[in-house]
C-alpha cells in the first residue's frame, strides 16, 4: 500500500497520457465524477474528529490568509502571466476566470494525501466558496472590464453535496463508531488514491481533443500559473509564522483552484477558447497536486516533521 501511494504522481502521469489516447474508455464516466467526490470527500470525513474543527476556530487566522491569498494572488498572476505571453483576449479571459474562482474540492483531496490540515483545507473551500460568489464576478470585472453572473445556489448546491454531507456523514461515524473505522485506517489513502486517478482520467479524456488545440505559451501561462500559486501560498503563509502543517495546506488551497467551475462559465459568458485555460488547468493542477501530495505526504512521515508537528499541537 505504502509503495503504491508514494508512486501517486507516477500513476496519474501514465493514466493521463492513457486517457488522452484512448479517451473513449473514459468518456462514458462523466456523470460519475460528483459521486466520486463525494466519495472521497466520506472518506476523509471519517479521519476527522471534533477537535480538528474546533482548532480552526480558536485561530481563523490561518483561514483568513489563505482566502485573502487565493482572492488576491491567483487572478492577479492570471493577468500578469497572460499579457506576459500575449495571450489572445479570450484566452486572457479564461485564464483569469480561472484565477478568479474559489478553491476546488481536489484540494481537499490532496491535502488529505498530503497529511496536512485537513480540517483548515474543508475550512478554506467553504469559506472561499461562499466569497467568491461576489469576489468572483468583481474580480473578472476588475481584470476583465465585464461582470460575470454566478449561479449562487447551484454553487451553494454543488458544495454541499460533495464537501458538507459526505464529511459530516463520515465524521459523525468516526466520532460515534470509532471501533467501525479503526480497521480501515490503513487501506483508506489509496482506496481515495484509486478514486482521484480515476477522476483524473475522467477530466482528461473529456478535454483530450481541446488539449490539441492549447499552444505551448498557453500551455506555459496555465502550468506556471499554479506553481507560482502553490510557492506563493507557501512562502507567504510561512513568513506569516504558520507551522508547515498550515503552510502545506494553505500552498494547496491557493494554487488549486476550481477549473471545472472556470470551464462552465467560461462556456457561458466567453467561448470554447476561454474555456481552454481552465479544461487545462483541470488536469495539470492534479498532477501538480498529486506530486507535492506524494512529497509532503512522505516527509510528515519521517521523525523530523513528526516532531515539528507534535511541538505544535502541544503549544496549542
Amino acid at each position: 500500500m505504502r509503495l503504491f501511494n508514494s508512486l501517486f504522481p507516477l500513476w496519474a502521469a501514465l493514466l493521463s497520457v492513457f486517457a488522452f489516447f484512448y479517451s473513449e474508455v473514459f468518456v462514458p464516466l462523466q456523470p460519475s465524477i460528483v459521486p466520486l467526490l463525494a466519495t472521497v470527500m466520506f472518506t476523509m470525513g471519517l479521519t476527522l474528529e471534533a477537535r480538528d474543527f474546533k482548532r480552526i476556530a480558536i485561530d481563523p487566522r490561518p483561514v483568513l490568509v489563505g482566502v485573502l491569498l487565493q482572492f488576491v494572488l491567483m487572478p492577479m498572476l492570471a493577468a500578469v502571466l497572460a499579457q506576459m505571453f500575449g495571450l489572445s483576449n479570450q484566452l486572457t479571459a479564461g485564464l483569469v476566470l480561472v484565477g478568479s474562482c474559489a478553491g476546488g474540492t481536489a484540494s481537499n483531496v490532496i491535502s488529505y494525501l498530503a497529511k496536512a490540515d485537513l480540517a483548515l483545507s474543508i475550512s478554506m473551500t467553504l469559506s472561499s466558496t461562499l466569497i467568491g460568489v461576489v469576489a468572483t464576478p468583481l474580480l473578472c470585472s476588475f481584470y476583465l472590464s465585464a461582470t460575470v453572473d454566478v449561479d449562487t445556489m447551484g454553487m451553494l448546491t454543488s458544495i454541499i453535496q460533495i464537501v458538507f454531507l459526505p464529511v459530516l456523514l463520515g465524521a459523525t461515524i468516526n466520532h460515534f463508531a470509532p471501533h467501525l473505522v479503526r480497521p480501515l485506517d490503513s487501506f483508506l489513502p489509496s482506496f481515495s488514491i484509486g478514486i482521484i486517478l480515476l477522476i483524473i482520467a475522467i477530466v482528461v479524456a473529456l478535454n483530450s481533443d481541446r488539449l490539441l488545440e492549447v499552444g505551448l505559451l498557453t500551455l506555459v501561462a496555465v502550468i506556471l500559473h499554479n506553481l507560482f500559486g502553490l510557492g506563493g501560498g507557501y512562502y507567504l503563509s510561512r513568513l506569516l509564522g504558520f507551522d508547515l502543517r498550515q503552510s502545506h495546506t494553505i500552498a494547496i488551497e491557493v494554487g488549486m483552484q476550481n477549473s471545472g467551475l472556470g470551464v462552465a462559465l467560461a462556456l457561458e459568458f466567453f467561448s470554447a477558447t476561454a474555456a481552454l485555460p481552465g479544461a487545462l488547468f483541470s488536469v495539470w493542477h492534479n498532477i501538480s497536486g498529486s506530486i507535492l501530495a506524494s512529497h509532503w505526504g512522505s516527509k510528515r512521515d519521517s521523525l523530523e516533521y513528526i516532531i515539528k508537528d507534535d511541538a505544535q499541537l502541544k503549544a496549542e
